[in-house]
């Protein structure tokens, strides 16, 4: 490689530089800020230090800790918070771009690539209804509070529910909800959808045992073992 490629290389490549630590949101900038960072636009290391990303210490400048969810970077009230509860001040530790990241155009919000709630304080986390909306579906409609008897903390779905504690859905009763819960409404349910179970089959069975009470099947029955009957007021009946 003679001299003048050499020359010509090395020229490019600091001229590279220069332009990047002189116009860096124009070189490296990986797209436009959210509406409320407009004005830092062209001010790349009021986020960012050099070679270091964006630092957490340099959001705390404008955005105190303490203010959060309650007063803008002016000292002004928010009309419109985004959460009903100020959270931010039940943090662990004030890490903002541990959850927070910018230059992601709509994508403004994110906690560690999904749903994580490591720097909330552990009451907090107890307390999902007071920032987030409950889902206005058929079922969550009929179910208040404990989020986590179906979700967890680190995302929201899979979700899993323990329906063992109500009855337990073993091979022959490992069906589609509607079959026993009609029209999705999950207040309700009915033994009735399975063939098996036909009203005057479950009367006559119950009326030769003398029971004449048979309405509600899982106060006694928890399981589709006939032998594991639970009497009402929690008795346990073993038959032989």
């Amino acid at each position: 490689m003679n001299r003048i490629v050499k020359w010509v290389i090395a020229t490019n490549l600091l001229v590279l530089v220069v332009l990047t630590f002189a116009y860096p949101h124009l070189m490296v900038s990986p797209g436009k800020l959210i509406v409320g960072h407009r004005q830092l636009e062209t001010d790349c290391f009021a986020c960012h230090a050099g070679l270091r990303g964006a630092s957490s210490e340099r959001c705390t400048t404008c955005h105190k800790s303490d203010d959060i969810g309650r007063l803008d970077t002016k000292g002004q009230p928010i009309q419109k918070p985004l959460t009903s509860t100020a959270f931010h001040q039940k943090l662990t530790k004030q890490d903002c771009v541990a959850c927070h990241s910018d230059h992601a155009g709509v994508k403004r919000f994110k906690i560690h690539g999904h749903f994580s709630h490591a720097l909330l304080q552990a009451a907090t986390r107890e307390q999902c209804q007071e920032c987030h909306r409950p889902p206005a579906d058929s079922l969550h409609k009929q179910i208040t509070g404990n989020c986590a008897q179906c979700h967890s903390q680190e995302r929201w779905t899979p979700a899993t529910f323990n329906h063992d504690k109500f009855f337990v859905l073993d091979r022959d009763h490992s069906v589609q909800c509607v079959t026993c819960h009609v029209r999705n409404d999950y207040s309700q349910y009915t033994c009735y959808g399975c063939h098996e179970h036909t009203p005057e089959k479950i009367r006559r069975e119950h009326i030769e045992e003398g029971i004449r009470d048979y309405k509600n099947c899982v106060e006694c029955h928890r399981s589709a073992d006939e032998h594991d009957i639970r009497m009402p007021g929690g008795n346990r009946r073993e038959d032989d």
